[in-house]
């Protein structure tokens, strides 16, 4: 893929005329050019031909560069001497706005953090705005210490200085030209950033990054595209579990599949979530996402209109079940995508729901089973992908994904079952699924559709192993995973709030978003404001920028587990209430109810408590801070005691403190 509309190295740039240049990348938009933008490449190209004239045989410009996980190109990005100047132009500007200087900012921590030669660069993003007065030029690195600097204010007198001061804060050996650009962009998208490429045409393997992340990714997604055409050539139908641990990219998967068969016609499919948030964030962020790309084509396209379109690709899994409930016939979709698959309802549950919501008395079939009685009613084929993750089961009724099977052996013998043999562990379930499935003849087994790599943090791939150890209380193992993530992917235990908050902020750079994430049962910490009972609105929550006070940079409205399962975020503040306790080298589990806390007895009730702790230590993907509240001996609800061993044995596995 062609990076940059324009290139040249600065000699010849310096050579060629600016309507040359204006015709290049005229030639090579993807989007109609207007006088605006034009006039406004033309006074960037004038500025950069008197800025590198200073510079001519140092290096290589490039304009218009793509950031394909961002969805974006950046103005310039230069490469002089030792240095990656990251370059974003407000034309006819006189102020620096802070939505520009975190643009800007991205940009630089985009190359630097993904593409494979700028990992040992100095970048140093600069910020134009034309018309600015001139003012005093701050040089110096970001509070993460690795190589990139703070956005450096510039107007167009004061760039020729901002270059030879950077260029001057650290010497190094040149870049060189030819093996920058060999580098390969290995991006690791959130998965709204992910949701966001794929719904725009990009496949996976631009937005995915490289090693063995990539490499099993693109295994199980071509595996999935074979189960898919087996089907429709051969007339059968088939349930495939993909499988992996917290991070690993099912929900891309997911949607990558999804995305390959939206066009009208016998393929077309269906991304269903039982998880509501996760509906809400993806469909709101891809309805604003295709105004702004129509909008950048010239084409107005209401808000409204946006989000029927994406209702039809996402949905709620609940009301996918309840329109079938009411229409007999098939659904348009011959390939159905369930996303956390093992949290559709049992039996119990969905028959205590029918009963009392639907007014269907003697409803006998799981959410499992339904939904693949609806899939069956087509005459030809059918595909189901279930995305299975590891210890994701939160809620009461959830059936995990041995009832899957169970129905496929109980109602549907013709359908074909494909599975990783691979598939172990005890959040799983795995005992019961592997037995099950191996009992029904029609049962295939392919190691490629487990991903056992974690890609949430392209710091570390190590955070959900340090989760499962931390909770199994595997102390050897969560010191040994803990030394090989302390380099890259900053952990810190702090017993107080405020102090936690200041660390998330110094740490984030650019729109780097960051949050409060707590238990759903952690209601002891209203005397901290935090109150798991008030209502949040998740979209704004993820979505939002900072200057809205709903959003998770505001650090006022704190998710839960329920909140933030499938999602993620840059840096996160995971508050631990009393309601899970270490205590004498084993967890204790706690529910509040009334006044005081009560012990929970039920295994099952205790297990999806433990889950909701892993669900929390896995929602950072660059660094997070614990909080472990001191107590208060005056509050009987808040006795130091209920904090203490928590605290203690996570300061034990080698956390660093956060005074």
């Amino acid at each position: 893929m062609k990076r940059a509309y324009y290139s040249a190295p600065v000699s010849e740039f310096l050579g060629h005329s600016a309507e040359t240049i204006l015709g290049t990348l005229t030639a090579c938009s993807e989007f109609p050019v207007e006088a605006p933008q034009r006039d406004a490449w033309l006074e960037q190209v004038q500025i950069l031909k008197k800025v590198l004239a200073a510079h001519t045989g140092r290096g290589r410009l490039y304009l218009e560069y793509a950031v394909p996980r961002l969805g974006r190109r950046i103005d310039a990005v230069a490469l002089l001497d030792h240095v990656v100047f990251v370059l974003e132009f407000k034309v006819g500007e006189s102020r620096f706005l802070t939505a520009a200087r975190d643009q800007v900012w991205d940009y630089a921590l985009d190359l630097k953090n993904f593409h494979a030669s700028t990992h040992d660069k100095a970048v140093a993003p600069i910020l134009v705005a034309t018309r600015a007065p001139s003012t005093d030029m701050r040089i110096e690195v970001s509070a993460i210490n690795d190589g990139v600097f703070r956005p450096i204010f510039a107007s167009e007198a004061t760039l020729p200085a901002a270059l030879r001061a950077v260029l001057q804060w650290s010497p190094a050996p040149p870049i060189g030209v030819e093996e920058w650009e060999a580098g390969r962009y290995l991006p690791a998208p959130t998965i709204v950033e992910a949701a966001r490429a794929l719904y725009a045409g990009h496949g996976v393997e631009e937005i995915a990054r490289s090693g063995a992340g990539k490499d099993n990714l693109n295994l199980t997604s071509s595996a999935v595209d074979r189960i898919i055409e087996q089907c429709k050539a051969q007339n059968q139908k088939a349930i495939c579990f993909v499988t992996g641990v917290p991070g690993a990219g099912k929900t891309l998967i997911g949607l990558n599949v999804a995305t390959k068969h939206t066009a009208p016609g016998e393929l077309h499919s269906v991304f269903l979530s039982g998880n509501g948030p996760l509906v809400s964030v993806l469909r709101e962020a891809l309805a604003r996402d295709h105004v702004e790309r129509e909008h950048q084509r010239g084409k107005s396209v209401r808000k409204g209109e946006a989000l029927s379109r994406v209702r039809a690709f996402v949905q709620n899994v609940h009301h996918f079940r309840d329109e079938y409930l009411r229409d007999p016939g098939p659904p348009s979709d011959h390939v159905a995508v369930f996303d956390e698959a093992q949290r559709a309802w049992n039996l119990q549950q969905t028959a205590m729901f029918m009963q009392r919501k639907k007014s269907r008395p003697g409803f006998a079939q799981s959410e499992p089973e339904f939904l693949i009685s609806c899939l069956d009613r087509h005459q030809d084929w059918a595909v189901i992908v279930c995305l299975v993750g590891g210890g994701q089961e939160i809620n009461t009724g959830e059936a995990g994904i041995t009832e899957w099977i169970q129905a496929i052996r109980r109602s549907f013998e013709q359908w074909h079952v494909f599975m990783s043999p691979e598939l172990h562990g005890s959040e799983y379930d795995s005992g019961n699924a592997l037995q099950t499935a191996r009992e029904h003849a029609l049962t295939q087994f392919n190691p490629d559709l487990h991903l056992s790599v974690s890609m949430r943090s392209f710091r570390a791939e190590h955070v959900s192993d340090l989760a499962k150890s931390i909770l199994d209380l595997d102390v050897h193992t969560a010191r040994q995973t803990f030394d090989r993530l302390r380099t890259r992917y900053p952990i810190v235990l702090c017993r107080n709030l405020t102090r936690a908050k200041r660390w998330l902020r110094e740490q984030a750079r650019g729109t780097e978003r960051f949050g409060i994430v707590v238990s759903s049962q952690a209601q002891r910490l209203r005397p901290h404001a935090i109150d798991v009972r008030s209502p949040m609105d998740p979209v704004h929550w993820f979505l939002d920028d900072k200057d809205d006070v709903r959003s998770s940079y505001y650090l006022e409205e704190v998710a839960t587990e329920f909140h933030v399962q499938g999602l993620e975020l840059d840096w996160t503040c995971v508050v631990w209430d009393g309601d899970f306790r270490h205590v004498d080298n084993q967890w204790e589990h706690f529910s509040f109810v009334g006044s005081r806390w009560q012990n929970i007895k039920m295994p099952e009730r205790r297990a999806f408590q433990k889950n909701a702790y892993r669900v929390l230590l896995t929602r950072a993907r660059q660094g997070m801070v614990i909080v472990v509240p001191e107590g208060d001996d005056q509050d009987s609800t808040r006795l130091p005691a209920y904090y203490d061993g928590t605290f203690s044995y996570l300061r034990s596995l080698g956390l660093s403190l956060l005074e």
